[in-house]
């Protein structure tokens, strides 16, 4: 299979990058980013020069550059987004240029090539905020998009319901919760933390820091996605958990506990505007249907990511730095 993987240097599409071509060795891989911020290739810098990969920097918002890379490919798996909540609030028109109008484009392509297999990565905030005692997300709970961010991959989610529907486009949707592990680019919690306190600084914990994520690892949900590829039913929707539900200060003590350092290390900052309180995911549906459960447990998996942290300080201080920008050049020469 030839996979299309857009925003294949962020965080996760990296990670998906590296399972797809360790566990599939037939399998090719063509990467198209288009290197904004949070796109750094040094994540995915062991694959160059292996001939089952290929990167192209581009706009999914470019039909010119999605659409013949979309006709050579057999599946899309679409990561390409914006998704930083803050920074939605700040400049709302990069996500839905991004998100909606990026997804429109792609969708467009497939159509257009009768691709083989759209599959589409979304994000549970589109489902909106649970109370303490509400039951978790799944695959009926209605849309309620509390932020700019949520609001446009709601947009997207819906576009590509509505191209399997109205054109038959062979999709699937994944609704994930909150991922964390290698690469994490040092903006969200987990990694800012972590790196925060290597450095011999301060963790910033909005509010009473008692907002609650359901804590899933960058591992298991790539291992998901692949089921859901191999194997998930055309036109569904899956809602892929941790089992890892816990307030933010949990997550902040915890990783104070991993690293030796006390709570005088925590900087209680003002609430941002429209803050879901809690999400929690339910995934009966892959795990009966795909036999798919998350594997790695919450402490086991912060202790790995903060290892990982420790073992890669070149990546995230040239990440902090901004000298990771300066990659492609080096390795493209343009």
């Amino acid at each position: 299979m030839k996979i299309l993987v857009t925003g294949g240097a962020g965080f996760i599409g990296s990670n998906f990058i590296h399972h797809i071509l360790l566990k599939y060795p037939e399998h090719e891989v063509v990467n198209l980013d288009l290197l904004t911020y949070a796109g750094n290739l040094e994540n995915v810098k062991r694959w160059e020069g292996d001939g089952r990969y290929r990167f192209v920097k581009g706009d999914i918002t470019d039909a010119g550059t999605v659409d013949p890379l979309v006709a050579e490919a057999d599946a899309v798996i679409h990561f390409a987004a914006e998704s930083h909540v803050d920074r939605s609030i700040l400049d709302p028109e990069a996500f839905i240029r991004t998100n909606v109008i990026g997804t429109y484009v792609l969708l467009e392509a497939a159509r257009k090539n009768g691709l083989k297999r759209f599959h589409h990565v979304s994000t549970d905030e589109v489902f909106g905020s649970l109370g303490q005692g509400d039951a978790p997300f799944d695959e009926h709970t209605p849309y309620d998009p509390r932020s700019p961010y949520s609001a446009s991959k709601a947009s997207s989610d819906h576009l590509v319901r509505a191209y399997h529907e109205t054109y038959g486009l062979p999709v699937t949707i994944s609704n994930c919760s909150n991922n964390y592990g290698p690469y994490h680019f040092p903006e969200k919690l987990i990694p800012l933390a972590i790196t925060n306190l290597l450095e011999g600084g301060t963790v910033p914990v909005y509010g009473d820091g008692l907002q609650v994520r359901d804590w899933l690892h960058v591992e298991d949900h790539c291992r998901a996605i692949a089921d859901i590829l191999e194997r998930g039913t055309i036109g569904e929707t899956y809602c892929i958990g941790g089992n890892g539900e816990r307030p933010n200060i949990w997550i902040v003590k915890k990783l104070l506990e991993i690293l030796g350092e006390g709570e005088d290390r925590i900087e209680y900052v003002k609430d941002r505007p429209g803050h879901d309180r809690r999400y929690a995911i339910d995934f009966s549906k892959i795990r009966n249907e795909l036999g798919w459960e998350p594997s790695v447990d919450l402490e086991e998996g912060l202790r790995k990511t903060v290892a990982w942290y420790r073992d890669n300080e070149d990546w995230w201080k040239r990440v902090k730095s901004g000298e990771y920008r300066d990659y492609y050049e080096r390795q493209y020469g343009k």
